[in-house]
């Protein structure tokens, strides 16, 4: 009767290792095939480059100058002085091939590329103190407008606008004739004698067809010949 119970007791405890052997196992079964953990997701809108917190609240800059008045080859340059114990005479000049124009003085200033701000302190220092103990220097440039001839509906002189190209111009001029020819459109920048051929059907699609038009530039629409 002992063995007999003996025996009985090593079964039942043969038959419990193996359950919880089994619920182990399966334990770790599931858990190879449990998802990945997801990454959690910021739910912050502000991107990096945005300020936020206090920052957000502090005067942001401005967004750089994309369109600045800078002087041109063959551009007119108008400079004026006051206060000085005798009057000097304005001086205006026509920007030269070399980019520079010519004061009293101080000679050759080179002036393509720069606003009329930069040209006005650039000319004041050469000029106080070594010639002058008080000086007021202006600089502004003369009449901004371009030209346009040729098979246009009015051929002229306009007012410069930025942001001006080949199309824009010659739709200011009052668009090409019937006679026009869409292929010779030429343009000429100021102080420049290479001549740049338009085909204006192209520029219409493709705004980089489309050249910039700067102030004393020329744009003449030839005749079509058929």
């Amino acid at each position: 009767m002992k063995l007999f119970f003996h025996g009985l007791f090593a079964c039942l405890t043969l038959l419990v290792g193996v359950v919880f052997t089994g619920c182990g196992t399966a334990s770790n079964k599931d858990a190879l095939f449990m998802d990945a953990p997801r990454p959690q997701v910021n739910a912050n809108p502000h991107t990096a480059d945005e300020p936020t917190g206090i920052d957000s609240l502090l005067p942001q800059p401005p967004p750089p100058e994309t369109d600045v008045a800078r002087f041109r080859v063959g551009q007119t340059v108008i400079v004026t002085f006051s206060g000085t114990p005798e009057p000097i005479e304005p001086h205006e000049e026509t920007v030269k091939e070399d980019g520079t124009i010519t004061l009293p003085l101080i000679g050759s200033i080179y002036t393509v590329g720069k606003t009329s701000g930069e040209l006005q302190n650039e000319i004041y220092t050469n000029y106080v103190p070594k010639y002058y103990v008080r000086l007021n220097v202006t600089v502004k440039s003369g009449e901004r407008v371009f030209y346009v001839g040729g098979e246009v509906g009015h051929p002229g002189v306009f007012d410069y606008i930025s942001d001006t190209t080949v199309t824009k111009a010659i739709q200011a001029a009052g668009g090409l004739t019937p006679f026009s020819s869409h292929r010779n459109i030429w343009l000429v920048h100021a102080g420049s004698s290479k001549r740049i051929r338009v085909n204006y059907d192209d520029a219409l699609k493709d705004p980089l067809e489309d050249p910039p038009v700067y102030p004393d530039d020329q744009i003449t629409v030839d005749r079509s010949i058929w």
